[in-house]
């Protein structure tokens, strides 16, 4: 039977991550990529980790810092936004640092950006003193208008945040853009971005006991081959000697190739991990340069 998600259990890591939205199936598919493994709860709020002991909870993404701060769960995926956005918050009521930044984990970007109606004639910050700016992250947008030192209004917004000039509610809005097509289509156009946002693991502030330490510790090992073989490929071939240094330029983005000489004469058998595209140009190109039997192969992991 799995234990309750609300009983403390030191010897083993527990992360909470997005129960729905955006960020859970990429999540959990990078943790799977780690080699993780669950069994889920029947109300699906806890997965008791079967490969090793390391848990998740399901939750709201808001709750991700929080339940980190108090201890409920030793690490979280969340967006740079919420971590951030609640961490001012906390500052600013004059409370610790109870969590930070782990690791970029390269998913789910977006960027919190200032947007002024398409009528504005835009020449910078300076324009917002005496304004009225709608926003679901409050604590962000005072600390940057504070760096900026203008004296506008915040105004605190829980959803439809691009709507709000047109009710008359506000002037200018402070949200989170993707693709900008939401504020297109509210006749609004972003002019500044206070901050660039993606999927992070967030941690305490401070470090782990010795056990969970160690697991944690593993875990971001794992995540950092996972990261970083995510668009990897492992580049074969073989080459003559005398063109080698004609084809290493043409992998920038390899790490050192392993050069193995054949049998059969002054030929090398090469292998290169990549870490950009291997396009068939880029293939095309080696072997114009003197590279043949190309191989690319996928890469499922890698441990530094």
């Amino acid at each position: 039977m799995s234990p309750s998600p609300n009983t403390p259990a030191r010897d083993r890591l527990r992360i909470a991550i997005q129960k729905s939205g955006r960020l859970a199936d990429p999540a959990r598919a990078l943790l799977t990529s780690c080699g993780l493994s669950w069994r889920e709860s029947r109300d699906r709020l806890f997965c008791y980790g079967e490969s090793l002991p390391v848990d998740l909870l399901l939750v709201r993404d808001d709750d991700i810092p929080g339940l980190i701060a108090e201890g409920v769960c030793d690490l979280g995926i969340v967006g740079r936004n919420v971590l951030l956005e609640q961490g001012y918050d906390r500052a600013a009521g004059g409370s610790a640092l109870a969590f930070r930044e782990w690791r970029a984990l390269g998913f789910g970007g977006c960027r919190l950006a200032l947007a002024v109606p398409d009528g504005w004639d835009w020449q910078g910050p300076e324009q917002l003193a005496g304004k009225r700016i709608a926003t679901s992250y409050p604590a962000s947008l005072t600390r940057w208008l504070a760096e900026q030192g203008i004296d506008a209004k915040v105004v605190l917004l829980s959803g439809s945040v691009e709507i709000a000039p047109r009710l008359g509610q506000a002037d200018a809005i402070c949200d989170l853009v993707s693709s900008g097509a939401t504020l297109a289509a509210n006749q609004l156009k972003p002019v500044t971005t206070l901050m660039e946002s993606e999927a992070v693991l967030a941690g305490p502030a401070e470090a782990l006991d010795a056990t969970r330490g160690e697991l944690a510790e593993m875990l971001l090992r794992r995540l950092d081959g996972a990261l970083r073989i995510r668009h990897s490929k492992l580049l074969l071939f073989q080459a003559p000697r005398r063109v080698l240094p004609d084809l290493l330029p043409l992998l920038p983005d390899a790490e050192t190739p392993t050069v193995m000489r054949l049998d059969d004469g002054d030929d090398l058998a090469l292998q290169a991990l990549c870490h950009g595209a291997v396009t068939w140009q880029r293939l095309e190109e080696l072997k114009r340069a003197g590279a043949r039997g190309l191989m690319v192969l996928p890469v499922e992991g890698m441990l530094a």
